[in-house]
């Protein structure tokens, strides 16, 4: 008898645990609330009243598991419009959760509210979540944290603690002032005042030793430094005095690690690293400043910092913490042997065969004065007003009606598909550019691309005004960075240079300043996506497109239909 209770409870035990287990493996649906609010924030000396979520600055840091759903509603109570993109989330099938004003809907309006529902599906490691309404994700920002799913590891040593780091900037004013007057005028915006780590400008600036971010770490440990770029217009560099990191993740993908003394960061890109507490115990500084490659531009040419603080000398204030040597603001050769560091941690299927093979310039312009216009809004160079293009179309957001809307619902009149695969004039285009170049046309125009396709896209820098370093981030997609270099893309020499092997998977490339970068991607996921510069002063200017995905065969190949509290313009 005794026997048989034995067995009895032995097998209820065993039934217990695998209800236990398969409930910490099934994938669980996140519910959180943001309010969007002008909130009272002190930096720089001085009191702004500023947006923030929740009241919060930076905002509230997600959490989730790969499989889960997050599911966030928004409610507006400030007195801009706003929309909240979740920079890096794939959106399979729920496009109009992506976010981007006018794309995927029109703007959740002061008063309103929007719930936004995803699921994450197969990314792990660092994204974040930001507003993408005029220049409000000055301060409305915060990190989205994606661990592997129940059960699961990472593919390197278990790190003993993590550290989430947002990289901004700060304007000791109203952003959105800032980018409204530069529109009036037609002139750049002013630069940032400072560059914050997780909305901490640190020591190096007035009014700001107090806030300075502390970071522990143990002698012997080692732990892992989650690196987001959420600054408005600025690549940074990053660097940890005394440190080597180990590369081994860029927007949410695992990389073969890599071990390297700095960081480049283009905004929107994410980078983990680990680090290890092999130092003797005191306090470094970890620093971040700006990577600027643009000519005869102002920038802002500040450092911010943060405190990395050995258990043992906790409290130990007195002790001035040791400063990295970040590279100059034009080490250009740095920022590239970064960027070409990164592999994929194996053999990955790229796509070989090409259906859609694109190639798109990108850079600035300079638009002349309209005859109506008064000298005062004509303020760029020589009475100009500045403007940015993808093969010399400058994007138009249309006002009305979002551009998925307007696609899935067959709605004419808010965009065309025209937009060109080529430039529609081959150039010099990293040489000195004839001046009838400058001034592109605009317009809201897409790329229509079959359910499955095989895109290839050349992203080329041109010297039009400036050649720069442009972040260019496509929404929707992950994408193989196939190779990158300096100079015009040569079809026939540079092909050689591509990696089919283990290629990066990223969200954001760095097309290198008067140069190239080659990317592709399997066109698997319906719906309306724009590709642009992360720098938000040119995508004010218009550098900018969107590919437009047809649904492909039954309903797991569709974009699921709108939800039903869809914000409307109207």
């Amino acid at each position: 008898m005794e026997a048989l209770s034995s067995i009895f409870l032995l097998g209820l035990c065993l039934l217990f645990a695998s209800l236990a287990m398969s409930t910490l493996a099934d994938p669980k649906a996140h519910h959180h609330e943001f309010v969007i609010q002008a909130t009272p924030v002190k930096r720089l000396c001085k009191t702004h009243n500023t947006i923030t979520v929740n009241g919060q600055f930076p905002g509230p840091t997600l959490e989730v598991n790969n499989g889960d759903t997050l599911v966030v509603k928004v409610t507006n109570k400030a007195r801009y419009n706003v929309t909240i993109h979740w920079h890096g989330i794939r959106q399979m099938r729920t496009g109009w959760a992506d976010g981007p004003e006018f794309v995927t809907q029109c703007p959740i309006r002061p008063g309103g509210s929007y719930t936004y529902r995803f699921t994450v599906q197969g990314q792990e490691g660092t994204l974040w979540w930001h507003a993408h309404s005029s220049w409000l994700r000055a301060t409305v920002y915060g990190a989205l944290i994606i661990h592997p799913k129940q059960g699961d590891s990472y593919p390197f040593t278990k790190p003993n603690r993590q550290a989430t780091l947002l990289l901004g900037e700060w304007w000791d004013g109203n952003p959105i002032d800032v980018v409204r007057r530069a529109t009036r005028t037609g002139a750049a915006p002013n630069v940032s005042n400072a560059y914050t780590i997780n909305g901490q400008p640190g020591d190096l600036y007035s009014c700001s030793s107090k806030g300075t971010v502390i970071v522990p770490i143990d002698s012997g440990e080692t732990n892992l430094l989650r690196v987001i770029n959420a600054a408005l217009n600025q690549p940074l560099f990053f660097s940890v005095a005394n440190h080597k990191l180990t590369v081994v993740g860029a927007d949410a993908s695992y990389t073969k690690p890599f071990t390297t003394k700095v960081l480049m960061l283009g905004p929107g890109q994410t980078t983990d690293v680990l680090i290890t507490g092999d130092q003797p115990p005191s306090r470094y500084y970890l620093a971040a400043s700006a990577y600027f490659s643009a000519q005869n531009a102002a920038f802002d040419n500040t450092t911010t910092t943060a405190i990395l603080e050995y258990k043992s000398v906790r409290g130990k204030t007195v002790i001035k913490p040791i400063m990295p040597k970040l590279p100059a603001f034009n080490d250009t050769n740095t920022a590239s042997a970064f960027t070409k560091s990164f592999r994929s941690p194996r053999k990955v299927e790229v796509p070989t065969e090409i259906d859609e093979n694109l190639f798109f310039t990108i850079g600035l312009g300079l638009n002349k004065c309209p005859k109506h216009f008064r000298s005062r809004r004509c303020q760029g160079p020589n009475g100009t007003r500045f403007t940015a293009s993808m093969n010399n179309v400058s994007f138009v957001l249309p006002k009305n009606m979002s551009i998925l809307q307007a696609y899935q619902q067959n709605i004419p009149g808010v965009y065309t598909s025209d937009f060109p695969a080529n430039p529609p004039r081959k150039f010099d285009y990293t040489g000195n550019v004839s001046r009838s170049l400058w001034q592109p046309s605009s317009g809201t125009k897409g790329y229509k691309l079959k359910y499955g396709s095989r895109v290839q896209v050349v992203l080329q820098d041109t010297s039009i005004v400036t050649p720069e370093n442009h972040p260019i981030h496509l929404h929707g997609y992950d994408f193989y960075i196939l190779a990158e270099g300096f100079g015009n893309f040569n079809p026939k020499t540079d092909t050689q240079k591509f990696n089919l092997v283990d290629p990066p998977l990223r969200n954001t490339v760095a097309v290198p300043v008067n140069g190239w970068a080659v990317i592709r991607f399997v066109a698997d996921n319906p719906g309306a996506w724009i590709m642009h510069c992360h720098l938000d002063v040119h995508i004010n200017w218009g550098l900018a497109m969107v590919f437009l995905v047809d649904n492909g065969v039954g309903e797991l190949q569709s974009i699921q239909p709108p939800p039903a509290d869809y914000p409307l313009c109207s």
